[in-house]
């Protein structure tokens, strides 16, 4: 079984307090707080967090994809949006938009969503995710 970890610590309360998250392996560490998730301020928020594991589980899985079909891609880039809004009067993240574009030699297009559509609903973090609505808009360049 493989692990991986992160740590967050909070001092203070909501709206005053602040916070730190660092990953396990050391490779990030930030600082949030109500602010930088609620109001736009400077500084991360795990909502961006998440969003960028699953931009790197989806590029990482559809080159896999992309592999296993005969078409070996020279660059696949994700930007995966988290939409966050109010429900039933709790914050909720609602929805996850990722917008891929990938260059793959030797293609067509049909194809290329075939295989882009399977890894939407089958990269690990989308399977984690499977509660929350995905769309997926994928460009083959």
């Amino acid at each position: 079984m493989i692990q991986r970890n992160a740590t967050a610590q909070w001092t203070g309360d909501l709206k005053a307090g602040q916070g730190s998250i660092r990953l396990g392996s050391g490779a990030f560490e930030g600082k949030y707080s109500f602010g930088t998730r609620f109001e736009g301020a400077p500084g991360t928020n795990p909502e961006e967090l998440l969003g960028a594991a699953h931009a790197g589980c989806f590029s990482m899985a559809l080159a896999l994809g992309l592999t296993q079909a005969g078409h070996v891609p020279t660059r696949v880039h994700t930007t995966a949006t988290v939409q966050m809004d109010r429900v039933a009067e709790k914050m909720t993240i609602i929805g996850i938009a990722l917008v891929c574009e990938a260059e793959v030699p030797g293609i067509g297009n049909e194809a290329f969503q075939q295989v882009a559509e399977a890894t939407k609903s089958g990269c690990i973090v989308s399977r984690a995710l499977a509660s929350v609505p995905m769309t997926l808009t994928a460009t083959l360049k």
